[in-house]
């Protein structure tokens, strides 16, 4: 992931409501700045926040970081997982920044879906512009039980950011 704008990223973080015991988890490859963003908010809020690191370089950087930090939590995580549930784990927002392969993507929401709260969002960073992406991200959201997905595309200057809720009683 390329260097995010951390004013743009505060205003993403609006959408998270100021209540007690949210949980974020972060599907990651690369991209310190946006970590230690998710990061400081997280431990401001007092808010538990899981970095899913998909990149085991990657885990190495950030998990000495974080270590000695209570409510945040680096895992190793390999997206050939049969399941992505840990420790029976519920978030209210995932946020996505690794790179999910085009074969990937419908099993990656499949198994995605478990793990976030009903009508709890995921949120997908895409590059800049990438509407064939896009769309198919949204095909994929909308086959398998989410709901009301939009996009930004005027807050970043490299990303566009798909949104996505998950439907309170549908699928599995």
């Amino acid at each position: 992931m390329e260097n995010i704008e951390k004013t743009k990223l505060e205003q993403l973080l609006q959408i998270v409501p100021d209540d007690p015991m949210i949980s974020i988890a972060h599907f990651t490859d690369s991209g310190l700045e946006m970590t230690e963003i998710l990061s400081e908010f997280c431990q401001k809020k007092g808010y538990e926040y899981q970095m899913n690191c998909t990149d085991p370089i990657f885990y190495e950087k950030v998990v000495e970081v974080y270590k000695e930090i209570p409510n945040i939590k680096a895992v190793k995580f390999t997206l050939q997982r049969p399941r992505y549930m840990i420790q029976g784990k519920l978030y209210d927002f995932l946020f996505v920044t690794s790179a999910i392969g085009t074969s990937q993507r419908e099993i990656f929401i499949k198994r995605c879906h478990p793990i976030i709260k009903n009508a709890g969002n995921i949120i997908i960073f895409l590059p800049k512009k990438s509407y064939e992406e896009r769309y198919e991200w949204i095909r994929l959201l909308e086959e398998h039980y989410y709901v009301a997905s939009s996009t930004i595309d005027d807050l970043f200057e490299q990303y566009d950011v798909l949104i996505s809720k998950k439907m309170h009683g549908w699928g599995g």
